[in-house]
């Protein structure tokens, strides 16, 4: 498809009258919303007008700076029920080094055990005798119990204090 002069006026009339790219794809046929946000970038146009039915302005969310654990709102589902809650100040649990975890026999899980109420994190060297999986039930939605979801997904800033430090 090529932008023909017709096409480009086009363009320009449906983007002023506030018409969304992927509504003015649309209109246009044979061209993706992508192209059109590329043309009206090339075209350097601005000022769109408010589309219909948007003169009720809508709400901003104001941020906090800097939300405390203790103040802030978390959003807890039960069943299809959305419940807000304040979040109490936890105390952040000790850090175990990794070697001195220690998963009870009973827990321990082989490949062929694991499920999706086990906690999929290897100990050991595979291959040997004693390599097994932690078997502790996972946190929600990971596949790692809550000790093991934090080894592997840190944060941004734990990655950096790191960094800094090695």
């Amino acid at each position: 498809m090529t932008w023909t002069d017709e096409r480009v006026e086009l363009l320009k009339k449906l983007w002023s009258e506030g018409l969304s790219a992927s509504q003015i794809a649309n209109e246009l046929g044979g061209v993706t919303r992508n192209a059109v946000i590329g043309k009206v970038h090339r075209l350097s146009l601005s000022g769109r007008a408010k589309p219909a039915g948007s003169s009720v302005p809508r709400p901003r969310r104001v941020r906090q700076a800097g939300p405390t654990r203790s103040s802030s709102m978390r959003m807890l589902t039960q069943g299809n029920v959305a419940l807000k809650m304040r979040a109490e100040a936890i105390p952040e649990p000790r850090r175990i080094p990794l070697e001195e975890i220690v998963v009870p026999i009973a827990l321990r899980a082989s490949i062929l055990t694991l499920t999706d109420t086990t906690c999929k994190w290897p100990i050991g060297e595979p291959g040997t005798e004693d390599f097994h999986f932690c078997g502790h039930n996972p946190r929600g939605g990971s596949p790692y119990c809550e000790y093991h979801s934090r080894v592997a997904y840190q944060t941004v800033d734990r990655r950096r204090e790191r960094r800094a430090a090695g």
